[in-house]
């Protein structure tokens, strides 16, 4: 009777997960929303009853309940991947496999009841286990989820994050078993003007910040970034500090220096942000300096982002800047051939597509350890060598 309430449960569920969800999809109604969360909720709190029943004993058909389990998680496994490549297409997705969700619930029943006729117990006698409790069956599926499952999932969770890193950053950013690697790109013009781009990170092993200083040339114009304050806008000031003690990095405004090459501040005032965006600084800089407590998260709950105050946001702090140091570039090519723009991993994107239009050719790559995974923080430069684009490809 417990494991047919369950499954009944289950399959309850779903149903309305799937027709909450061409709800939405079809006619932009959520009458079923609350309803699916709810049952939702219930459903995670019997599945793992039940999953800990099976671990316990036999008597729970594990060839059953195992698949009702997986096709519960069906919709996390499938929208971790989704979302990185359509997530302008969720609604659609989440419909095709809520219905899926339903169609697996119905090969199940079928396959518990032996026909199409349902039946009260869902679940006969004759699928459930003679014994009570058996030790060897506790260990083994013990060490099945411990040694296989637990595995699979961090492996496959990883896996997700790191594609997910590399696409939305294309591929100036790779999130990598030893660490957060950061790739450098070199670009040439047919004149001969070369433009390099290195992605930077506010908070990094020290290590990183000398490797990249190292990789200048005396000759290049370095197109510096830093957001000036002339009229103190700002109340808390810029600073990573907090982040950078807390995860035993360096900070890069203390640590990043170019002594060689022709240095130039290519970056905004702050009085060339709007109004929005200024107050959302001194609140973000305000959580990094004091970190959360009751004060902080209050103003956070109470000053939440629009979507037009969001595009706002993006556009000063990306957009601006990136025409901003992209025009710094452009007067100055007449006067220098070789030039250097380090600035954050986020800019990167837009100054790579810019550089193209202009006529620049990506030519070679880099690579440079931002953040060592594992404790290894010897600070010893494990930056590779410029890879030319054709040897990349292969």
């Amino acid at each position: 009777m417990l494991l047919s309430s369950y499954f009944a449960l289950v399959f309850i569920s779903m149903v309305v997960g799937a027709l909450d969800s061409s709800l939405v999809l079809f006619f932009g109604q959520h009458g079923l929303t609350f309803v699916d969360g709810f049952l939702l909720l219930l459903t995670l709190l019997g599945t793992v009853l039940v999953y800990g029943l099976m671990a316990l004993s036999p008597m729970v058909p594990k060839r059953i309940f195992l698949p009702v389990v997986l096709l519960i998680l069906l919709p996390a496994i499938v929208t971790l991947p989704a979302v990185i490549f359509y997530y302008h297409k969720m609604l659609a997705i989440d419909a095709a496999v809520s219905w899926l969700q339903v169609l697996g619930g119905f090969v199940i029943l079928r396959w518990m009841q032996g026909s199409w006729k349902p039946r009260w117990p869902l679940l006969a006698d004759r699928h459930l286990g003679q014994v009570l409790f058996s030790g060897s069956n506790t260990f083994l599926f013990m060490a099945l989820n411990l040694f296989l499952l637990l595995p699979a999932a961090v492996l496959y969770v990883g896996g997700c994050a790191s594609l997910a890193v590399s696409h939305f950053t294309e591929g100036f950013v790779s999130l990598r078993p030893s660490g957060i690697i950061l790739q450098a790109r070199k670009y040439v013009r047919d004149d001969g003007r070369t433009v390099v781009l290195f992605p930077m990170s506010h908070v990094a092993e020290s290590s990183f910040y000398r490797s990249v200083a190292q990789s200048v040339p005396g000759n290049a114009v370095v197109l510096l970034e830093g957001v000036t304050d002339e009229n103190h806008l700002l109340t808390n000031g810029i600073n990573y500090g907090r982040m950078a003690k807390a995860l035993h990095l360096a900070e890069q405004h203390e640590n990043f220096s170019i002594p060689q090459g022709q240095r130039v501040a290519a970056d905004v005032d702050v009085k060339e942000f709007t109004t929005n965006t200024i107050a959302v600084l001194n609140l973000v800089m305000r959580v990094h300096s004091e970190g959360l407590n009751a004060q902080t998260v209050s103003m956070m709950t109470q000053s939440p982002l629009t979507e037009a105050s969001t595009q706002e946001l993006f556009d000063d702090l990306l957009h601006k800047r990136n025409r901003h140091v992209l025009q710094e570039l452009f007067s100055r090519l007449p006067e220098a051939d070789s030039f250097i723009i380090p600035w954050g991993a986020a800019h990167m994107m837009g100054l790579s597509r810019e550089l193209e239009k202009a006529g620049f050719h990506l030519v070679a790559t880099r690579d440079f350890v931002s953040i060592r995974f594992g404790g290894n923080q010897s600070g010893h430069d494990e930056s590779g060598d410029w890879v030319p684009k054709s040897e990349k490809s292969k």
